[in-house]
């Protein structure tokens, strides 16, 4: 491999392929584009259209991949030249099952390091994590490292959080930084859709009537974000982010919507649609963690019943619903000079317009916008 000032692992996933062309057009970075790959040909259709969703940038990216959590998977990969490496890739599903999540995310962080460490030109290495490390934790979630006294509502969380910690203790020499996010909704304040997630597929249940119950409570503030800031606020914070600190992308409470008034404005924008109307679908009603353990509990005799997927689909995260969490993030805004949050209220309505323009078809994110 020839010299690489960045190296961007899951380089055509949907936050990394952003950052690469994000960087790409915003710096004079060479870029190395780490791909998951398990066979020559799935890489190098990966390459290719990766390729061409960057423009054909000439001379400044390259690709390696393979397996992440491989004993041999930077194999191949000069260190010499790299200065910093941002690491996004990740199983990010909140049912994930444990094993995957403890290869993908722990294992996986671990080759990423352990390659980092033999970097000797390098200035930085970001772990994009999430907000939720913070697992169960109420209150003010601060822009430091979690116990993870409180647990965690499932192991996606759980293993965020262990490789923030192996990061932070193992390769405490490193000049780590810790870039937590929040829920990215949308690709910008147009609302367009072009990755989903439990959030989406939550709206789906509610517009075609299949969640009568909701966990959760009314005044739980979520915290949405998009793709665009994103990648803005995470090469920024790569660039002139202090080592060893942690970030927090994502909005303050007060800009942010609470659960009750989302579903209000979720439901009063479905009602625009005839179809949805005519269907007079209710809101579901909300309900205790008892009752929804119940329930869950319940449905799960009846496996391949829409309501019991419906219901599975919300279970891995309904205790975050219950959690009352004020996320700060004040050294991230005080490095971004131009911060802004959109205006949430809009930022939702304008998701589900596009959502339900696009009947919850799946977007290519690698798609030309």
């Amino acid at each position: 491999m020839h010299a690489t000032d960045l190296l961007i692992t899951g380089g055509d996933g949907y936050l990394g392929a952003r950052l690469a062309r994000h960087a790409l057009a915003t710096t004079d970075d060479r870029l190395l584009l780490w791909l998951h790959a398990t066979h020559r040909e799935a890489f190098e259709a990966k390459r290719q259209r990766l390729l061409a969703w960057l423009g054909f940038p000439e001379g400044r990216v390259q690709f390696a991949g393979g397996d992440v959590t491989a004993e041999d998977a930077f194999q191949g990969v000069e260190p010499q030249g790299i200065r910093s490496i941002l690491h996004p890739a990740a199983a990010t599903r909140f049912n994930v099952d444990v094993e995957t999540a403890r290869q993908v995310n722990i294992v996986g962080t671990r080759k990423v390091l352990a390659f980092a460490a033999r970097c000797p030109h390098l200035e930085r290495v970001a772990l994009l994590s999430t907000i939720y490390t913070s697992g169960l934790m109420a209150g003010t979630i601060p822009e430091v490292a979690f116990d993870g006294k409180d647990g965690f509502s499932n192991y996606y969380e759980w293993s965020k959080w262990e490789s923030e910690r192996l990061m932070m203790t193992e390769f405490a020499h490193l000049p780590w930084e810790i870039i937590r996010i929040a829920t990215v909704i949308a690709d910008d304040a147009s609302g367009a859709v072009t990755q989903q997630n439990a959030f989406h597929n939550t709206l789906k249940l509610f517009y075609y009537g299949l969640l009568a119950l909701m966990p959760g409570a009314c005044d739980t503030p979520l915290y949405f974000i998009t793709g665009e800031f994103v990648t803005r606020a995470v090469l920024a914070l790569l660039q002139y982010g202090a080592a060893r600190a942690i970030y927090h992308v994502a909005h303050r409470q007060e800009e942010s919507l609470a659960l009750e008034p989302l579903i209000d404005l979720v439901y009063d924008t479905f009602g625009q649609d005839q179809r949805f109307a005519t269907r007079r679908v209710l809101k579901p009603l909300f309900a205790d963690r008892e009752t929804f353990a119940l329930l869950a509990d319940g449905v799960n005799t009846f496996a391949n019943s829409v309501v019991s997927q419906a219901v599975a689909s919300v279970a891995p995260f309904s205790r975050q619903l219950f959690i009352k969490k004020r996320v700060l993030n004040d050294r991230t805004v005080a490095l971004l000079p131009d911060y802004t949050a959109p205006d949430p209220t809009t930022l939702i309505r304008c998701t589900c317009e596009r959502l339900l323009a696009e009947r919850w078809q799946r977007g290519d994110h690698l798609a030309v916008h």
